[in-house]
């Protein structure tokens, strides 16, 4: 049985309210539609750790710096309803626009220090958009705990800060990175690769995974990474925006992994820009 799609404001805060009376908690998944295994993997974490679910769509024109980006962007509500069909949410909240812009909105919520690097620093005004229109799910669904996925690492350790700074009571999940068997991190983006950028995409896992490895094994990042990108390089992959070795908790740039890090990329393929990111395991002392 396909959830209630509410689009309105009041809708959502109607339903969430009786809930909240039967003592019911509440997890939230926030999306931008075009649903893909990945989301689905959230949604069945939240189902597992929460009474009731809902799932949010809303493409989110303040998130992206690039209008030809935005325009692209998959938009497939009728199959999305489809997929989440099977997980039994409670309602699909899809909202009109002006449900969170309204005429004369004027607040933007911006973060510093983790949004200075990465993400933030190729995509000029990206995090404040996700900020923003995060802040407003977290405070309309009401929400007891989010789940975000790890691929968009350096994003769910935003929206934990944020939520955190701004005393909302919500806690952020994170869940492990869903892949394709090629090792490809699943993402809606993905489906404007062609065939074979699609398998081309798939050699970008085993380069992270070989450096990583190498890393775990006491090897600096300054040596491996020239190696890693020519690699990158030769199976197709252009521009690529960073390929960097962070601490788990900070973002601070590592030569190697003498704390919890992460390995993250940002590169093109096929004119479709991807994300990707896995654990290094730690040196020990």
């Amino acid at each position: 049985m396909s959830a209630p799609i509410l689009r309105k404001l009041a809708d959502l805060r109607a339903a969430t309210a009786g809930w909240k009376r039967a003592g019911e908690s509440i997890g939230v998944v926030p999306t931008m539609g075009a649903l893909h295994d990945g989301h689905l993997s959230l949604v069945a974490a939240a189902k597992a750790g929460c009474d009731r679910v809902v799932v949010t769509i809303f493409v989110n024109p303040k998130q992206f710096n690039n209008p030809e980006d935005l325009a692209k962007y998959p938009r497939t509500e009728e199959a999305d309803a489809a997929k989440l069909a099977p997980y039994g949410v409670d309602a699909v909240y899809v909202p009109d626009p002006d449900q969170i812009y309204p005429e004369g909105f004027a607040t933007t919520v911006s973060l510093s220090g983790l949004t200075d690097v990465m993400e933030g620093a190729c995509r000029p005004g990206h995090f404040d958009g996700v900020a923003t229109v995060v802040a407003k799910l977290f405070l309309q669904t009401g929400a007891d705990r989010a789940f975000f996925g790890e691929k968009d690492y350096q994003q769910m350790m935003l929206v934990t800060r944020m939520a955190q700074d701004l005393d909302i009571p919500i806690t952020v999940v994170g869940c492990p990175t869903v892949r394709e068997a090629s090792g490809l991190a699943m993402s809606s983006r993905n489906m404007r690769l062609s065939a074979d950028g699609l398998e081309r995409a798939g050699r970008l896992y085993p380069v992270m995974r070989q450096v990583a490895e190498r890393l775990a094994a006491g090897a600096s990042f300054g040596d491996l990474a020239p190696a890693a990108r020519e690699a990158l390089g030769a199976a197709g992959f252009v521009d690529i925006e960073y390929f960097d070795l962070r601490a788990a908790d900070s973002l601070r740039a590592l030569d190697q992994p003498t704390e919890p890090a992460r390995l993250l990329v940002a590169t093109w393929l096929d004119g479709v820009r991807l994300i990707d990111n896995i654990a290094v395991p730690q040196l020990n002392d």
